[in-house]
């Protein structure tokens, strides 16, 4: 089991982050916000996917006044995301459950105030969240593209919002480099306990996203590192949800749904592998109870994997086994494992709960 490093636990609406609580995955609008209706629907599309957290970007007047009629019409808690003009911000933080702002390019510390102020007024957090593409100019001239850069960057933002009595706080840091965004968690995770917010920015399409995503966070959540997570994908938004749950998943972060074992591909192969694990993936999908099945094309790692499978099949010649945790319950003709095995898929789930 992974020994999540202790963090402050905060409330973005009624999600917990941080403290024992479970790991939450986001994912964020490409609408218009002022598109009311397409921001709606997007959420709503999250929400089915299993998004835990919503965040919209808030770039003008319009987008910010939208806020309130999309909040009344969704259920997922809201993120506003918000650059440069502070007044967003506050008018925001009337509606929404955090605020994500770089504190240090909202401007004067009277303006960041105005912004804590309203913050804590309504008991919202906000997200610090640092961007390598984006860093302030002090510490960009000073130690250049990278981690460093990063840290003294969050350690600043940091503190100017401890300075003004405010420690509502999450933080992200992330760029578009595996290596940099490790780096970076790794080295500020020591020198505060707020909950970090984990992900690859700018990260690509499916392919490199999640190539990309899941060694970085990967990496973070097996030290015991990361609160809530997005993966950042160009392309659908269902499918960053996808990602980001088998990301906490395959970590052993999360327990819930099936963990399929399936070997790979090999001349000794006497059927159809690849349909089989097809069928079954597509219809244990719904499952949420944790579970280790096991769909092995051979008897030769088969016999060893079914020993630690909830349930298992061994394809043989035209033929092959069901096995529970290890002993064999039946011996059928290959046309007829799946059904099978797919019951007794549904047995353990029964005997599970």
């Amino acid at each position: 089991m992974i020994e999540r490093i202790p963090t402050k636990k905060i409330f973005v609406g009624d999600v917990a982050v941080g403290g024992n609580s479970p790991l939450s995955v986001q994912s964020m609008t490409f609408s218009k916000t002022h598109d009311v209706k397409a921001t709606v629907e997007q959420i709503r599309r999250l929400h089915f996917a299993g998004c835990d957290i919503a965040r919209v970007a808030v770039p003008n007047m319009e987008d910010a006044k939208a806020l309130k009629a999309i909040k009344n019409q969704i259920s997922l808690p809201l993120v506003a995301d918000i650059h440069f003009n502070y007044k967003l911000a506050l008018i925001a933080s009337e509606v929404v459950d955090c605020i994500r702002i770089n504190p240090g390019n909202i401007g004067n510390k009277q303006r960041v105030k105005e912004v804590v102020k309203a913050c804590q007024n309504r008991k919202i957090p906000i997200r610090i969240g640092v961007n390598s593409g984006s860093l302030e100019k002090m510490f960009d001239d000073k130690y250049g593209y990278g981690a460093k850069a990063m840290v003294a960057s969050a350690e600043y933002n940091i503190k100017y919002l401890e300075d003004l009595g405010f420690e509502n706080i999450k933080i992200s840091l992330k760029a578009s480099d595996v290596q940099t965004t490790v780096e970076a968690y790794k080295m500020l995770r020591p020198l505060n306990n707020y909950p970090f917010h984990l992900g690859v920015t700018e990260a690509g399409t499916l392919f490199h996203s999640t190539i990309k995503s899941s060694i970085a966070l990967g990496s973070l959540l097996l030290d015991g590192i990361g609160d809530t997570l997005r993966v950042s994908i160009t392309g659908e938004l269902e499918k960053e949800i996808e990602v980001g749950k088998a990301i906490l998943k395959d970590s052993g972060v999360l327990k819930d749904g099936v963990n399929i074992i399936s070997c790979p591909t090999c001349g000794r192969l006497e059927s159809d592998l690849v349909k089989a694990v097809e069928e079954v993936e597509r219809k244990t999908k719904h499952i949420k109870t944790p579970l280790n099945i096991s769909v092995m094309g051979c008897v030769v790692n088969a016999i060893g994997e079914a020993k630690h499978a909830d349930v298992a099949i061994a394809f043989g010649k035209k033929t092959g086994l069901i096995m529970r945790k290890g002993e064999v319950v039946a011996k059928l003709d290959e046309k007829d494992l799946v059904e099978r095995f797919l019951k007794e898929v549904d047995i353990a789930v029964a005997e599970y709960q």
